[in-house]
């Protein structure tokens, strides 16, 4: 049999590659993104893919890569996958929540404490050789006030980071999360941005946040304040941020996101926010640390692997969450379409075939429905053929 083959895209950190290979996938990799046509090219007799921020897989992109299983997004964020157009073809999607956070909080923390002691400025008229000895403008972060945008993984945790450092936090999310520490939640966005002399965005990718933050947001936050974005690019109006800084009613802020990132190493970049001296501007690297891309790289491939292997979905981003182990004999893997009389038909085939179901689990993700069943005997030819033309089915697989 052919081995089952993945596509390393953008560079993705060698561990991936020896997890896949340790587990018999074979393994191709490439440094770079790849655009719509060119990804639809190189996804022909492709069984997985893995991918980080800047790659697009878009419905056309999955409507021409059947034989496609499942999407690696070795990053946080997934909106650059059409999700629902994945699931709908059974196409299982895993990312990476935690693996980096620790990296982009470490990243927020220094940028808090560089914007604070104007350390770009100082270090940009070293480098020019003027030597500029003065406290004017410059603080201590202990006793501040750091407002948090979004209080998930990353959020959660530069709170506790930031009460090492003495500073105050308050947290503003849609949802109602428990605060850690002595963090307070603020009820309001408008609350947090006129307490706060520091503001962090840390809010998903979805696409009702875009411009979510604007000119009226910056406006509430307090004269002098600060203001990070490590999350994503287009939930801020990079003009509305330009006007605020320029005028002085924002001080400082610090920018590892953009509306339009290059999709390669060494592109050529602009923004709006080029050449101000109290920006501090990152290619989006707040999760590229060494330590977070060993961790990333073993983290997804090991659920695609999983997938391969077992049929597990557990962490998956867009179909039901179903965990499971090894298993003896044969196991069979069934998405479908969540709707009434799939399973009756599915396991009245089964008892066709004389197949004992020795277990079986079913779990439903809005439209999609997901069943895997441990059987034992050897399933009767023709068998897998029925079980796919079922009114309903998505994808069958069998195991081993």
């Amino acid at each position: 049999m052919a081995r089952v083959k993945a596509l390393l895209l953008e560079n993705i950190h060698a561990e991936a590659e020896r997890v896949l290979g340790s587990r018999g996938f074979e393994v191709e990799t490439r440094t770079t993104a790849l655009g719509e046509s060119e990804l639809i090219e190189a996804l022909q007799g492709v069984d997985y893919l893995g991918i980080r921020s800047t790659t697009d897989v878009t419905a056309r992109v999955l409507a021409a890569a059947p034989q496609l299983k499942a999407v690696g997004a070795f990053c946080i964020g997934t909106n650059q996958i059409d999700l629902d157009a994945a699931a709908r073809m059974g196409v299982a999607a895993f990312n990476a929540p935690y693996s980096n956070t620790r990296s982009v909080v470490e990243l927020a923390i220094g940028e808090i404490i560089a914007l604070a002691r104007r350390l770009m400025e100082k270090n940009a008229n070293m480098h020019q050789g003027l030597w500029e000895k003065t406290a004017v403008g410059s603080h201590e972060v202990r006793g501040r006030t750091l407002g948090i945008v979004g209080y998930g993984n990353i959020g959660s945790q530069l709170s506790v980071l930031a009460e090492a450092f003495g500073m105050h936090v308050l947290f503003y999310d849609i949802a109602d999360k428990l605060p850690l520490g002595n963090a307070r939640r603020c009820e309001t966005l408008q609350e947090l941005l006129e307490q706060s002399d520091t503001v962090s965005l840390h809010v998903d990718g979805r696409p009702e946040n875009t411009m979510f933050f604007g000119a009226e947001e910056f406006a509430q936050m307090r004269r002098r304040s600060m203001f990070i974005n490590l999350c994503r690019g287009h939930v801020v109006d990079h003009e509305a941020l330009h006007a605020a800084l320029a005028s002085g009613h924002v001080a400082g802020a610090a920018v590892d996101v953009f509306p339009v990132e290059p999709k390669k190493r060494d592109a050529n970049f602009v923004s709006v926010l080029q050449n101000m001296p109290n920006v501090i501007l990152t290619p989006h690297v707040g999760g590229s640390t060494l330590e977070a891309q060993v961790d990333i790289g073993r983290y997804v491939a090991g659920k695609l692997a999983d997938y391969e292997q077992t049929g597990s979905t557990s962490m998956s981003v867009n179909l039901p969450d179903i965990a499971t182990g090894p298993f003896r004999a044969r196991r069979i893997l069934h998405l479908h379409r969540n709707v009434p009389g799939v399973m009756a038909a599915f396991n009245q085939i089964l008892a066709n075939s004389d197949l004992n179901i020795g277990a079986q689990q079913l779990a439903t993700r809005g439209e999609i429905g997901y069943a895997i069943t441990d059987v034992e005997g050897a399933p009767e030819e023709g068998m897998l053929e029925q079980l796919r033309h079922i009114d309903g089915t998505v994808r069958v697989r069998v195991l081993p």
